[in-house]
């Protein structure tokens, strides 16, 4: 009897004692893979306007040695604007319906070919759990709003980093209140 209660005590504290995990609901590795093997099927040609495409970049190519897609994915990504969010909410605040707005008017027009990725943030309070989760109804919400201005729901995928993603690292009220927030992706 005493060895069946040893026995359960350590199989107890085995179970309870594991380390929490903070990585991301998408792991780099598989994004990194699905991009890898994704085909841009976008024609360089179809916007064509003078030798420029719809982000205005010489379809020539540039220095860098990125392809036409990649600088049009970048110039597009680059235009796309992070909402953010008060503290434990994931209602959208009036001051930034103007920014998803110009994301969903440039998802619609200059963007219609690429899927959108909204990746939803919080700050460092909560529980791993609880930061998921709202980080996933802060991307609903923003996702909500972009079907509501005509983007298409079949483009739009949604992600939460919780906690494990901060774009800043100070512990200040104004740092804490950047990681509240929606970042948007462009996908191929």
């Amino acid at each position: 009897m005493k060895k069946i209660l040893v026995l359960s005590t350590i199989a107890a504290l085995l179970m309870f004692s594991g380390c929490s995990q903070k990585d991301p609901s998408i792991d780099a590795t598989t994004e990194k893979t699905v991009a890898e093997n994704t085909v841009d099927v976008k024609d360089p040609s179809a916007n064509e306007t003078n030798g420029m495409d719809e982000a205005g970049l010489d379809q020539t190519g540039s220095e860098s040695g990125l392809d036409l897609g990649e600088q049009t994915l970048s110039a597009l990504e680059a235009k796309l604007q992070t909402i953010t969010f008060n503290f434990d909410k994931f209602e959208i605040k009036a001051d930034m319906q103007d920014k998803l707005l110009v994301n969903a008017t440039l998802a619609k027009v200059g963007a219609s070919v690429y899927n959108v990725k909204l990746e939803g943030n919080c700050d460092e309070w909560g529980s791993d759990e609880y930061n998921y989760a709202l980080g996933l109804k802060r991307a609903k919400a923003a996702k909500d709003a972009m079907v509501a201005e005509g983007v298409e729901a079949s483009r739009i995928t949604m992600v939460s980093f919780g906690e494990s993603n901060p774009s800043c690292t100070k512990q200040t009220q104004d740092c804490w209140a950047q990681n509240r927030r929606v970042d948007f992706k462009l996908l191929p």
